[in-house]
């Protein structure tokens, strides 16, 4: 793929043009990458001790519902957050996160390993010692996706 920029003080924002003979996946991913850019807010916010904190993505371990509440583990605190997980999902960097059961979303880089001999499932240990299971129902996906 060849990659062209061009400035011209005429315009006042950025315009993207793909000339493609095909839609192919490689044009898919760029198009997503683009949208999602503009659209999609990525301030995550927890609270804490009657505090509201922002949050940067790549400090999260892991989301979790429980008992009707939403948390967020980073590697010192526990967060609640105000937002349900499908609504997370849409915020957070679909490259880093993934969903692993109905009830939680991890971060694939605090992975630190995979056990696959539970029957059925996955278990993952991340990097703050925390252990996760994926659930029957995504287990194919999370293996497709690592290669697995």
């Amino acid at each position: 793929m060849r990659l062209k920029i061009k400035i011209d003080a005429n315009y006042e924002d950025p315009e993207a043009l793909i000339t493609t003979a095909r839609m192919t996946d490689e044009v898919n991913r760029i198009v997503d990458f683009i949208s999602k850019s503009d659209a999609v807010t990525t301030i995550i916010s927890g609270i804490k001790d009657d505090k509201v904190e922002l949050l940067e993505q790549g400090t999260l371990f892991r989301i979790y519902a429980e008992d009707g509440k939403v948390f967020a583990k980073t590697e010192n605190d526990l967060y609640q957050l105000r937002l349900r997980l499908y609504e997370l999902e849409e915020r957070l960097d679909d490259s880093l996160f993934v969903r692993i059961s109905n009830s939680e979303i991890v971060n694939l880089k605090k992975v630190k390993s995979l056990d696959l001999s539970f029957a059925g499932t996955i278990c993952m240990e991340l990097s703050n010692g925390d252990v996760s299971f994926v659930s029957r129902r995504h287990v194919s996906k999370i293996k497709k996706l690592l290669g697995l």
